[in-house]
């Protein structure tokens, strides 16, 4: 597909998809038969990135450590035991972020009981 479908079909803007391709997030591949153009074409495994950098960054990961995950999952470069230290770092910090926002939480529900009980 190119980057008007890949755009429609993943809800993401077609300049945050050249940026992540920039990043080296994901990859376009050109069709080799045609000589007429530049396009990129995109897979399925392309809109599963999306997907998974999406989710990603809704929950304050960096560019950096998204390559990182993806790396670990989709390339062949890092051994299993590399690839299991990037997830569990990754599963760290995943749970770090939940305590703080449990944290944020309980706070916001006191200044609520202070609001309804009139101590403030």
């Amino acid at each position: 597909m190119l980057i008007n479908e890949l755009s429609k079909k993943t809800g993401i803007s077609t300049h945050t998809i050249r940026f992540y391709e920039k990043s080296g997030l994901i990859e376009g591949k050109q069709d080799e038969s045609v000589k007429s153009n530049n396009y990129f074409h995109y897979d399925e495994i392309t809109v599963e990135k999306l997907g998974f950098i999406s989710d990603a960054k809704s929950v304050g990961f960096t560019i950096r450590e998204i390559a990182q995950v993806i790396d670990a999952w989709y390339s062949s470069k890092y051994t299993k035991e590399q690839k299991l230290e990037i997830l569990d770092s990754k599963l760290n910090a995943l749970e770090q972020k939940m305590k703080e926002i449990k944290e944020m939480k309980n706070q916001i529900l006191q200044f609520k009981d202070d609001v309804v009980n009139d101590r403030c």
